[in-house]
């Protein structure tokens, strides 16, 4: 579909000179000719200047053509026409050489950007012992991959860990407290401690941020290889379990506990606290987490999205197939961008037949 787009706009401004043409030999005179000055501008919009350049000095010829030809034309009006095509010939082709040097600019800084989001939110692996996963994140900063939201799945002894987050704020502020957030998860989630103490080493890196006053929801969970898991939910909204016989239930503590990075937040930790919640999967069950910005994008009625009621998407023997599908609905409730960064993280447990 591109490249008959793109033959489409290289042939347009030649189109508009021949139509220049046809309409004046039909008319008998040369009523368009200050016209031929519209294909170079035209090209500049997408040609390189060599390009343009060859559209203005065609232009500027059958201008030539055109006056020498037509005796009615008057030696002002043919002067006026021919300075027109020359001047924006010259002008296009310098709009052109500024364009392509932005473009080049802005392939720089997108090629930096990826590298560094590719390493803040790095790809999860498929498989983790008896876990498969998959990801899906979309920013609501065009061009972006990454914002507020934050996801990680590192294996640990016995199991996996899990974390899935939301910055409150936006812009690189909430980038960097993101960071902050990955980079304790990935120092304490792979050592042989309780999630308990996973939380607290979080909760000391945001406190000793010296810019950025963010707090962060978060949901952490401990995944062991039997099916067991532990969840500590601060402030975030709870995972949908979708069990392999197509029942639903939400994993929601009886009383979240507060989101981390907040004042004092680090004396609130304990083991006894709230936002726990344990469950036992069996095989085939999946579980499904996810920021809030994807329950709480609203159709043009203002309704948020239902996210419990497309949880049968969940039961695609396809992870990322099931994700994509979630996605195309969310896009098709928004008809739109998304106001806030949605991420999910959808994981099955899957043992091997022997246990293994």
């Amino acid at each position: 579909m591109r490249r008959p787009a793109m033959r489409v706009v290289v042939v347009l401004p030649y189109a508009l000179i021949v139509l220049v043409i046809v309409v004046d030999v039909l008319a008998g005179s040369a009523i368009l000719l200050s016209l031929l000055a519209a294909p170079a501008a035209l090209a500049s919009a997408t040609g390189r200047p060599r390009y343009v350049l060859s559209v203005g000095v065609l232009a500027f010829a059958v201008c030539v053509g055109a006056f020498v030809a037509d005796e009615g034309v008057t030696a002002e009006r043919g002067a006026v026409a021919l300075s027109a095509v020359a001047l924006v010939a010259l002008a296009a082709a310098y709009a052109s050489e500024v364009r392509l040097r932005a473009e080049r600019r802005l392939v720089s800084v997108q090629t930096v950007a990826d590298a560094a989001q590719n390493v803040i939110l790095r790809q999860v692996p498929r498989r983790s012992g008896h876990f498969e996963l998959a990801v899906s994140y979309v920013s609501a900063t065009v061009g972006a991959r990454i914002g507020g939201d934050l996801y990680e799945a590192l294996p640990h002894p016995g199991g996996l860990r899990i974390i899935v987050g939301d910055v409150q704020g936006k812009g690189l502020t909430a980038v960097g407290s993101a960071v902050t957030v990955l980079t304790a998860f990935r120092a304490a989630a792979p050592a042989d401690g309780s999630l308990q103490e996973v939380a607290e080493h979080i909760e000391e890196a945001l406190e000793r941020r010296e810019q950025g006053e963010e707090f962060v929801t978060a949901v952490l969970a401990d995944c062991t290889e039997r099916g067991d898991v532990t969840l500590l939910s601060f402030g975030h909204p709870p995972p949908l379990v979708h069990r392999a016989d197509g029942t639903v239930l939400t994993a929601a503590p009886e009383v979240p506990g507060p989101p981390l990075g907040l004042p004092g937040g680090l004396g609130a930790l304990h083991e006894d606290g709230p936002g726990r919640y344990e469950l036992r999967l069996e095989p085939g069950d999946r579980m499904l987490f996810y920021t809030d910005g994807t329950t709480e994008a609203r159709n043009a009625e203002g309704d948020f999205f239902p996210l419990p009621d497309h949880a049968d998407l969940l039961g695609d023997p396809d992870l990322a197939d099931a994700l994509a599908e979630l996605r195309d609905r969310l896009a098709a409730h928004v008809q739109g961008p998304l106001d806030d960064d949605a991420a999910m993280l959808l994981l099955r447990f899957a043992p091997a037949p022997d246990g293994t």
